[in-house]
């Protein structure tokens, strides 16, 4: 690939009077390995290979993409852009190539490119075997590794070039233990933008104790009685709570479109002035971060709420434009077939002053949560709900009874008022979270401390 041939396919997609063109290129290899009845046994690797171009005039944006990287291939799918954003906005041709350097946030030790299945699999039997020495209960476990290295070039109308090399890895470990034939199961996990020496016998170990640990703890959990309560969301996976009850609905394309209840909100007090929120790209090898955005925007700290009040939407390169800010740096996608939109990154609630024991104490009839499964939200409404896997009944300030399966509903910007006491102690969650919109998956992170919510709605028995 040449700077020549960069430049005559941005000069075709801008050639019916596009306002900006970019091309997105993305060579990933995908590797899944995993264990099951004791052994591993099954292994897939899949390349993905290809390019894509976006044309911008006015309002209308086209996208095309191919699987091949020949000039001939670039020009169609940028012809094909072209022709689905025509506009007659004067064309602006490509300048110079300038490289944009970045902070790097995930060296790599050991490419995944150089690790065999042979180097893989004892980490997988390693963990197997441990979660069965460490309860007698334990019946089967499932045990699944993947890693995946991409390599993105992206070059736009700006004359902007610049490369990165994202690396990903995931181990996660399902337990199912059986007890007087009752049967339940847990799950644990750790993602991070790493190389092969995310593999350890520490990673191994902690995944083991958490999965069995959460496991165990169901033959003890009862679904406790539904209704309107106080709740306390522990650090670290409750930062799904902000995922969905916020984080959505600050995406600028929804709030630019007037589809979003936060629209009209921005630079107003939403919530108490103890509270920060912050979606951010820049915490070292976390699941989230990107050096980056799929715009070559580089990554950024961004505080969504500061001191209470709505700062700054997520925003891409085209909300940007229509609000008149720099973009933050959130423009994703899934990969070349895709377009990019706004989307969170590692979204965390910073650090209150409040001993987690204090804010169990304020509580006299209430429920404390601490693992979840997955959660949605109805961008306009702002009405969302997540499922609970685990937590506690809170009966006059003290932890009582373990509890299960619950599901928790309430309203973004009322659950954010809602906010009564933060906790001291952020915790991110490292676990596998993947965000869905439009069709396409990112991967995330989110985090939080401890948080009490005076109010949401809890789903158990009536």
């Amino acid at each position: 690939m040449t700077e020549d041939d960069l430049r005559k396919v941005v000069a075709e997609a801008l050639h019916k009077g596009g306002a900006y063109a970019d091309l997105y290129f993305e060579s990933s290899v995908f590797n899944n390995l995993s264990l099951r009845d004791g052994a591993v046994n099954s292994a897939l690797s899949d390349v993905d290979f290809g390019m894509g171009v976006r044309v911008i005039a006015g309002e209308r944006t086209g996208y095309a993409y191919t699987e091949n990287i020949s000039l001939t291939d670039m020009i169609k799918a940028a012809k094909t852009a072209a022709n689905i954003a025509n506009s007659k906005i004067a064309a602006v041709p490509a300048t110079k190539i300038n490289g944009l350097r970045f902070k790097n946030r995930y060296s790599v030790e050991k490419i995944w490119e150089n690790v065999t299945i042979k180097d893989k699999a004892p980490y997988l039997q390693q963990l197997n075997d441990r979660i069965f020495e460490l309860d007698s209960r334990v019946c089967k476990v499932n045990v699944n590794l993947m890693d995946s290295s991409s390599h993105i070039m992206f070059f736009n109308s700006e004359g902007l070039l610049c490369s990165d090399h994202r690396p990903m890895a995931s181990l996660s470990a399902v337990c199912v233990m059986e007890k007087n034939g009752r049967i339940e199961n847990g799950y644990a996990a750790r993602s991070f933008r790493k190389g092969a020496e995310f593999l350890s016998a520490g990673i191994v170990e902690e995944i083991a104790i958490e999965a069995v640990n959460r496991t165990a703890f169901m033959f003890e959990a009862v679904t406790p009685r539904g209704g309107e309560m106080p709740v306390v969301m522990a650090a670290g996976s409750s930062g799904i709570l902000l995922h969905e009850a916020i984080g959505h609905a600050f995406e600028a394309d929804f709030n630019r479109k007037k589809t979003s209840i936060f629209s009209d909100k921005h630079g107003q007090q939403v919530c108490d002035k103890s509270i920060n929120i912050v979606d951010d790209g820049t915490l070292p090898a976390n699941r989230g971060s990107i050096n980056f955005d799929d715009e070559g925007i580089e990554t950024q700290k961004t505080y969504l709420v500061h001191e209470g009040m709505l700062a700054s939407y997520i925003h891409d390169r085209i909300s940007a434009g229509y609000y008149k800010v720099p973009s933050t740096g959130n423009g994703r996608r899934e990969s070349f077939r895709f377009a990019p939109a706004p989307r969170m990154r590692a979204t965390y609630m910073e650090n209150g002053k409040i001993p987690e024991r204090d804010i169990i104490a304020e509580v006299k009839n209430g429920i404390l949560v601490n693992n979840f499964s997955n959660g949605e939200v109805q961008i306009g409404a702002g009405d969302f709900t997540f499922f609970v896997k685990s937590g506690y009944l809170i009966e006059n300030g003290t932890l009582t009874q373990p509890i299960k399966d619950v599901n928790i509903t309430g309203n973004g910007p009322r659950a954010l008022a809602d906010i009564a006491m933060v906790g001291n102690n952020l915790k991110i969650d490292h676990s596998t979270w993947t965000c869905g919109k439009d069709g396409q998956s990112v991967p995330v992170s989110q985090g939080l401390p401890t948080v009490l919510v005076k109010k949401l709605t809890v789903g158990g028995i009536n």
